[in-house]
């Protein structure tokens, strides 16, 4: 007895335009490690949160053309691109802040992996992106992103949505909220730097036979440290507001 397997096109088609969305959140989503793993487990993490979406699926009839289909899929893709986007965006203010603290404080002389990428980064980069990362997941942060990668899901995307996903001004936003949230984590720390610098160069030319240069480089490493320490506790509300400002720009965007 032979036995035939029947397959709704329907599914198949709102699968592939689930998939494509959350592919695209994939790329530039800045998950910690996820490039140090194998890339099937990407693969199958793409392909799990797909399933778990599936009650959102957007409905596909078994008559679309192949040009219709083509367009969804990459009005879909752009979605998710662009909300992958945005995240990424908002977690690198925090690297913004730790090159800048690290350039000011000598740390810039120190390298280590960045485990994103797996390139030479400075380590209060690194260790800031690590820290970010950690209060994403801690403030549940993440399940607004999941209801914000869900919007619209429900219906068929069209032309437009392509055009209102690809939004030069939106990633001008973006750039600037990372830059403004990267300068008001560091500017208390290089301001107080700054400050320093000035009592050593004021106590070099007072006392010019004291050596302080050498000493100078240690301090304010030391000094850069005990301030990012004391700015720790401002880190889970500047990381909300930015979170909150960039959800803004992203629903009015996708909505």
């Amino acid at each position: 007895m032979h036995t035939d397997v029947a397959m709704d096109f329907r599914v198949l088609y709102s699968f592939l335009l689930a998939l494509a969305r959350v592919s695209g959140f994939l790329v530039f989503v800045p998950l910690p490690g996820m490039n140090a793993g194998p890339s099937m487990s990407r693969v199958v993490l793409a392909l799990t949160l797909t399933l778990c979406l599936m009650p959102l699926w957007p409905p596909a009839g078994t008559a679309a053309q192949f040009g219709d289909l083509a367009l969804w899929v990459v009005a879909e893709f752009a979605v998710g691109l662009v909300t992958g986007l945005g995240i990424a965006f908002m977690i690198e203010g925090f690297q913004v802040a730790g090159q800048a603290i690290g350039l000011q404080a000598g740390f810039s002389y120190a390298s280590t992996v960045d485990p994103s990428t797996q390139a030479d980064s400075a380590v209060l980069q690194t260790i800031l992106e690590l820290f970010a990362g950690i209060l994403f997941f801690a403030s549940g942060l993440d399940l607004q992103l999941i209801k914000l990668l869900t919007l619209g899901m429900g219906t068929l995307p069209t032309a437009g949505t392509v055009f209102k996903a690809f939004n030069a001004a939106a990633v001008i936003r973006f750039g600037s909220l990372m830059f403004s949230t990267g300068l008001r984590l560091a500017m208390p720390v290089i301001g107080s730097l700054l400050l320093l610098d000035l009592a050593f160069a004021l106590l070099s030319k007072v006392h010019s036979q004291m050596q302080l240069l050498s000493l100078s480089f240690s301090a304010k490493m030391l000094a850069g440290l005990v301030l990012l320490s004391m700015l720790v506790a401002a880190c889970p509300a500047l990381l909300k507001t930015s979170a909150a400002r960039t959800f803004e720009i992203l629903f009015r965007l996708l909505a």
